[in-house]
């Protein structure tokens, strides 16, 4: 894997002690919320057969990812609208 690949790649260790690995979608910014955020999936399906995905805030600091929980449903507007957005350009 290249250094290019690694970055798209990352892993949280949860409540049980487990290491995970992530695959970052993708980041953007947002000028309504002044945050950033990240979409990304652990490559698992969920029982309609979809890639299950996640979103969060990021802030990153050298090497370090930190992630924090989304809390209003103004933010998830945000996420749901960038979504629909790639969704319909994948379609044309």
């Amino acid at each position: 894997m290249n250094n290019k690949d690694k970055n798209r790649f990352f892993t949280i260790t949860d409540n049980e002690g487990k290491t995970i690995e992530y695959e970052i979608l993708f980041t953007f910014d947002s000028d309504e919320t002044k945050k950033s955020y990240i979409v990304f999936t652990d490559n698992n399906h969920d029982e309609a057969g979809n890639i299950t995905t996640y979103a969060a805030t990021y802030q990153k600091d050298g090497e370090r990812l930190e992630l924090n929980d989304i809390k209003t449903e103004k933010e998830w507007t945000v996420i749901e609208n960038l979504l629909s957005q790639i969704a319909d350009k994948m379609e044309e």
